[in-house]
């Protein structure tokens, strides 16, 4: 049977290690077709950029924030997935204006 709490307890300290040593952060801004909008805060690893904060703001004023604080929730979860800012539809993002909406 597959352990749940130690894998979530690895994921956690993996997105730990990843934010607490990075060197390099960058910050990009995308939106979907169907109008979600996602702010994200990704650092590289092993040639990967990996997100370690992602913030979506809803059309209802709300904030959902997912990071090594808050992995998942009812309304969604941290991506899984490395970027490719070269592949994937998003816009580079001053570090100043990914912060004024994660803290908003």
């Amino acid at each position: 049977m597959v352990d749940l709490e130690r894998i979530k307890a690895e994921t956690v300290a993996y997105f730990r290690a990843l934010d607490e040593n990075a060197t390099l952060r960058r910050h990009f801004h995308y939106a979907d077709e169907e109008g979600g909008l996602w702010y994200i805060e990704a650092v590289p690893d092993r040639g990967e950029l990996i997100v370690i904060k992602q913030a979506e703001p809803t059309s209802a004023g709300q904030l959902h924030r997912y990071s090594l604080e808050r992995l998942e929730d009812e309304h969604g979860g941290l991506t899984d997935r490395a970027i490719d800012p070269e592949e994937d539809p998003m816009e580079a993002l001053p570090a100043d204006e990914f912060q004024r909406m994660w803290t908003r």
